[in-house]
């Protein structure tokens, strides 16, 4: 029924798609595995989101000057060329894909009115940059055949990079919690595992298709075997916080120290008047 949604995946690559990649783990630990990973994560969730929050203070922001809407329309752009190309080669079902995902998000934040949903959202998808960050060390272009999509991975992903910053140098919502605040982090790690865990996996099995290599490993893994979800799951856990924290060092020192891109005296993370994130506050 939903064959035009994942048909033209590219058998040809090894373990993109087929009974072998779909049956490399048996049903049975492709259960347990997911049963105590969900559990963990909705546990850790629980417990971390009382501890969230986002502050009062927004007023300082550099006036922007168009920016945001040009980067909107290219962005949008950019996501409607890779539906486009996911329609044409019947692959529609990697839309699905984390990093189609965050874009996604990025659109949002870009074009939404400031709220701490805005905020919260931003702090959350900061620690999403694991998935540029393993394309450009890992890049899977094989099943893009035509040139212009393969081009469009590159620079789809390279905006990834580009849109926090510029974020972060307008300021206002788009702000982050204290550089040793990580409850943010492990918030977003748990949201992170669900997904791949529920949405993810319980798509590709019936498609056989390996979102995100849910279902086999890459062929440069070196976890590969059948513990390399838990491997997975561990190594994530450490490469999604320290990479955002990372970016974020890197992002303050750029707009407020280093003299050729300094624009502002402080990021305006550490701020004192702050208040738990509710469930009914949704607005400014």
């Amino acid at each position: 029924m939903f064959e035009w949604a994942y048909s033209g995946a590219n058998k040809a690559v090894p373990r993109n798609v087929g009974p072998e990649c779909a049956y490399f783990l048996t049903p049975r630990r492709q259960i347990i595995e997911t049963i105590i990973v969900c559990i963990t994560s909705l546990y850790i969730l629980l417990k971390i989101y009382p501890k969230l929050e986002i502050p009062h203070d927004i007023n300082y922001a550099k006036s922007d000057r168009g920016g945001k809407r040009l980067l909107v329309i290219l962005l949008a752009l950019l996501w409607g060329m890779e539906i486009g190309f996911k329609f044409a080669s019947r692959t529609v079902i990697y839309l699905l894909n984390p990093c189609h995902v965050t874009t996604l998000m990025q659109i949002y934040l870009l074009a939404a009115p400031p709220s701490k949903t805005v905020t919260a959202l931003f702090r959350i998808h900061l620690n999403l940059l694991n998935g540029p960050l393993l394309a450009f060390l890992f890049p899977e272009t094989a099943s893009r055949t035509i040139l212009a999509e393969a081009a469009l991975y590159w620079i789809q992903h390279g905006m990834m990079f580009v849109i926090p910053y510029y974020l972060l140098r307008i300021g206002g919502v788009y702000n982050i919690e204290p550089i040793g605040d990580f409850n943010w982090a492990i918030f977003s790690y748990c949201l992170n595992m669900l997904y791949h865990f529920i949405v993810l996996q319980i798509i590709a099995i019936p498609a056989q298709v390996n979102l995100n290599h849910m279902l086999c490993p890459a062929i440069l893994d070196p976890f590969e075997g059948p513990w390399y979800r838990i491997a997975a799951v561990v190594h994530q856990a450490l490469l999604c916080p320290l990479l955002c924290k990372l970016y974020c060092v890197i992002a303050e020192f750029c707009l407020t120290k280093f003299p050729p891109t300094k624009i502002k005296p402080q990021m305006k993370d550490y701020l004192q008047d702050r208040m738990p994130l509710t469930g009914r506050e949704h607005d400014n």
